[in-house]
């Protein structure tokens, strides 16, 4: 069975270095809108050894209605891509 870890769950965890709830939960909304903005940018973000956000492109093409079969227009977009580092896969494979 898989345990997923909440935003609260994270915060909680987070307050168990002595930081109280509210400073944990302003540092952690304060590190993602900081992801989001730099990514909204369309500048990459690298973590040494956690891992790096980066920004794909993907180019409109042709692709299928799976209900209907018809042929249908798939426009271009970003896709926001995370690659985990060395010491995150290391922690994933060694626990």
């Amino acid at each position: 069975m898989v345990n997923n870890m909440n935003k609260k769950e994270l915060i909680d965890l987070m307050t168990e270095s002595g930081h109280s709830k509210i400073e944990a939960e302003k540092a952690l909304t304060w590190v993602i809108d900081s992801i989001l903005t730099t990514l909204s940018r369309g500048e990459d973000i690298a973590l040494v050894g956690f891992g790096s956000f980066v920004i794909q492109h993907r180019v409109a093409r042709a692709g299928r209605n799976p209900k209907t079969g018809e042929p249908m227009q798939i426009a271009a977009y970003n896709q926001p891509v995370f690659r985990a580092g060395k010491k995150m896969k290391e922690a994933c494979n060694n626990s």
